[in-house]
């Protein structure tokens, strides 16, 4: 029977970036002294980064945080895989693993990969819901008081099985790691989900009324035709937009959007605003540049901004824009939290959030 000694972080991530994904926490634990490796294959949609031996790996998982891992959707404790399950019998091998772990939790999810392959494993999921959920609270490992953990079952084929652990304020608490938001089919383009998305990780639901409320101004630059803007409106907040291109005429409609056939790399605002969004496509380190201007000169109280990502080394070119960002604005004595997120609606790019402290 594999080991029921949990030695591994089982991460997710945008199949497809599973090598940065790798890369950062590789270099992340090396930072806290803890020697890994990453387990990884290309297009899977996870990685398992592996200490040696049975050292426990809930040390590193206290340390490595969730909300400062650019690439990871979720993050878990987990036990070595179970491969080759019987059809006849998925069961067993299961509840044995997780009773041997000594684990305790109040739910259970099951999980796959976000593939379209994974899609196939709903029904097996589903019928096996009940008999797992039933046996688990009768072996004392699922009851109602374990301290808010919460077991995972991330299957990432038929006869393969991979059983972690959860635990709250360092987890995601959507299913697969991912923040599912409905498009609104007044917004002039998809691209509204990455703002929207943006706006629930990185602004507390608590702190919402008082951070994006009617009465705000903000800049969009590289606005049209509008989705990012749409969401500024939508909070009833004025809104400059910036982009040579045409904007959506129902957005202009609401007299809170101001167009100007500008380069947003070079516009300035006439006052400070309240926030500052920016979607360009261009080379991140453009980018940098321009917001780094902004956020010295405080132009700005918040700014939300993609980088895009170059096809290799992305976790090194997030890493230097990042850097270069934190560096710029110590030398300038402007204090500031930041984070950086590839979300769930972002494509070949992350997005980062700045908060000046004033």
């Amino acid at each position: 029977m594999p080991s029921a000694t949990a030695n591994e972080l089982l991460l997710y991530c945008r199949p497809g970036f599973e090598n940065d994904l790798s890369a950062e926490v590789m270099e992340k634990a090396a930072y806290f002294e803890y020697a890994g490796y990453p387990i990884a294959k290309a297009g899977s949609g996870h990685v398992r980064f592996v200490l040696p031996g049975d050292t426990p790996v809930n040390a590193l998982h206290r340390l490595l945080v969730l909300d400062d891992l650019v690439f990871a959707r979720q993050s878990l404790v987990a036990l070595p895989p179970l491969e080759s399950l019987s059809r006849d019998d998925r069961l067993t091998p299961i509840i044995e693993q997780v009773v041997a772990s000594g684990w305790s939790f109040e739910t259970l999810w099951q999980e796959t990969p976000d593939t379209n392959e994974a899609k196939a494993l709903a029904g097996l999921m589903k019928a096996l819901k009940r008999p797992l959920e039933s046996t688990l609270h009768k072996r004392g490992a699922l009851r109602g008081k374990a301290g808010g953990r919460r077991l995972h079952l991330f299957w990432s084929e038929g006869d393969r099985v991979q059983i972690a652990i959860s635990f709250p304020g360092n987890r995601s608490e959507h299913p697969g790691g991912i923040q599912r938001l409905r498009f609104p089919r007044e917004a002039p383009s998809r691209s509204t989900l990455k703002l929207d998305e943006a706006w629930h990780a990185f602004v507390p639901r608590d702190e919402r009324a008082e951070r994006l409320h009617e009465g705000m101004q903000a800049a969009d630059l590289g606005a049209a035709p509008g989705g990012w803007t749409y969401q500024l409106v939508r909070q009833g907040m004025y809104v400059y937009a910036i982009d040579n291109g045409p904007m959506d005429k129902t957005l202009m409609a609401t007299e809170q959007v101001e167009h100007l056939r500008e380069d947003g790399f070079v516009w300035e605002p006439p006052r400070r605003l309240d926030w500052l969004v920016c979607d360009i496509v261009d080379k991140p380190m453009r980018v940098i540049d321009m917001i780094e201007r902004w956020l010295v000169r405080r132009w700005c109280r918040e700014a939300v901004f993609n980088l895009k990502l170059p096809m290799k080394q992305r976790w090194q070119e997030v890493e230097r824009c990042l850097s270069r960002l934190e560096q710029s604005l110590v030398r300038a004595g402007v204090s500031a939290e930041l984070r950086c997120k590839q979300l769930y609606h972002d494509r070949e790019e992350v997005t980062v959030h700045v908060r000046l402290v004033d």
